[in-house]
């Protein structure tokens, strides 16, 4: 390949290396394969590294480039340019697909991947693919608490015909109490509390070879992962002996599996340190904090201000992104501590709901659920300022908003897939989802200079939102 000029960069991956061939195998037939502009595509390996490469080139002949693959942690991509000619946009476009294909083969991968994760000091508590009830819990409690109202308010209307007109009022009064103590909800539903103390989750990782999947699925079922966490558990760290692949060999060899080194990665992260040094930033005390044993990606921050809060971290995210993502993410919640957004969202909803049953209570007998869905469609809308405004405060508090756009690229890939279709991106709008379409967030995050300058974040956010709103339009 040509190496003047050079365009580089990586896409970051929590592959183990028995995992690098099959997914350039995947790029190539569920990528490459499906587009006419590339062409030369070739795999190969060289020193236990393995490659590929391919070319993309204007159907007309205008421009052509040669492309590079180097399966790694991180893959690294070099792209050399044959001419000047090729529009930025071709470019920007194959490295977007580049990376939603390597998180759509991660997201494959993680199907048949046995996660385990622990605190020291903690109780041993196995990781869950999903959790309704914490699942619920979290959306009830969290900073935007929109489910917690849309909840509470659809009860109201029984007890309005029970206790008359004032059940608006006592109801509103019931619902701040909540709000002051959803910090200690969230912090009772948890698995874990990080402290100074404890600082630290331990992440290990065996992915199951790919040709040793359809195997084990057709033999053992998916439930047999449970079984198989559940034993190794049971083994290790449940009686304080190490895990590693010689005190597991003998659990996996009940189900016809070998643990490769290969096939095992490991991560410890010091959560506890990443988040004082956001609240440093931020100069805010800081903050409880509690994870979640789930591969669901999230995080959240609850209770009424900094002083009372709690922030919520999923060992999905702490899986998926670098330590400097998470700090970004840590950043955009202590925002909403900083700002007390929990509260802002509580008096936008009250408003709404006694506006609605003593005020426009006419309108909704007339245009029932259309009143409904234009009543929640802009209260969700005006949320989406407080999300913007997080953004914001994080990337210029922290000062990395590449990296926190970065983060929200890996976690939201599938809605930033289905954003490219511009009927999707309005819905995203319109829809009852307190956040901007990830499009949005990412695109605002990579071109924004001088975060640190802007001077009310919450106005610009405003501003952006709305200009971004109705470009959807068009």
């Amino acid at each position: 390949m040509s190496s003047e000029p050079l365009s580089t960069f990586t896409i970051d991956t929590e592959l183990s290396p028995s995992y690098y061939r099959n997914l350039l195998k995947f790029l190539v037939e569920n990528y490459l394969k499906k587009d006419k502009l590339f062409g030369g595509i070739e795999m190969f390996e060289d020193d236990h590294t393995h490659f590929l490469t391919f070319s993309v080139a204007d159907p007309g002949g205008r421009w052509s480039f040669d492309v590079e693959v180097e399966a790694g942690a991180p893959i690294q991509v070099k792209m050399s340019f044959k001419d000047a000619l090729v529009p930025r946009e071709v470019v920007d476009k194959l490295k977007d697909d580049l990376f939603i294909s390597v998180q759509l083969f991660e997201e494959k991968a993680r199907r048949t991947t046995l996660y385990f994760t622990w605190v020291e000091g903690e109780q041993v508590i196995p990781e869950r693919l999903s959790s309704k009830k914490n699942n619920v819990t979290y959306r009830l409690f969290s900073e935007s608490m929109l489910l917690f109202y849309i909840v509470f308010i659809s009860f109201s209307v029984i007890l309005f015909f029970i206790l008359g007109p004032y059940t608006p009022i006592l109801l509103v009064i019931i619902q701040f109490a909540l709000v002051l103590l959803s910090g200690k909800i969230i912090e009772r539903v948890a698995d874990w509390q990080i402290s100074e103390r404890n600082p630290n989750v331990h992440i290990l990782q065996y992915q199951l070879p790919i040709e040793d999947q359809r195997n084990f699925l057709q033999k053992f079922g998916k439930d047999a992962f449970a079984k198989i966490k559940k034993e190794i558990y049971d083994r290790t760290l449940a009686v304080g002996r190490p895990l590693d692949c010689e005190t597991a060999r003998e659990v996996l060899k009940k189900y016809e599996l070998e643990c490769s080194p290969e096939s095992v990665s490991a991560k410890v992260v010091n959560l506890y340190a990443i988040v004082r040094e956001g609240a440093e930033r931020f100069r805010l005390p800081i903050p409880k904090i509690v994870v979640s044993n789930t591969t669901v990606p999230n995080a959240a921050a609850s209770g009424p201000g900094p002083r009372f809060g709690v922030m919520l971290i999923t060992t999905g995210l702490l899986m998926q992104l670098e330590d400097d993502e998470i700090l970004g993410v840590v950043g955009h919640e202590l925002s909403h501590m900083k700002g007390r957004d929990t509260l802002a969202f509580f008096g936008l909803m009250s408003a709404e709901y006694i506006l609605r049953v003593y005020i426009l209570w006419p309108l909704l007998l007339i245009l029932g659920f259309f009143y409904l869905f234009i009543a929640f469609s802009m209260v969700y809308f005006i949320a989406k300022f407080f999300e913007s405004k997080a953004d914001l405060e994080s990337a210029a508090r922290i000062g990395q908003p590449k990296v926190l756009a970065e983060g929200l690229r890996k976690i939201g890939f599938l809605k930033l897939l289905y954003e490219r279709a511009p009927s999707y991106r309005f819905q995203e709008w319109i829809g009852f989802d307190p956040h901007p379409p990830i499009y949005f967030r990412v695109d605002r995050l990579e071109r924004l200079k001088n975060p640190e300058k802007i001077r009310h974040p919450l106005l610009k956010s405003v501003k952006d939102n709305i200009e971004a709103f109705f470009s959807s339009l068009k």
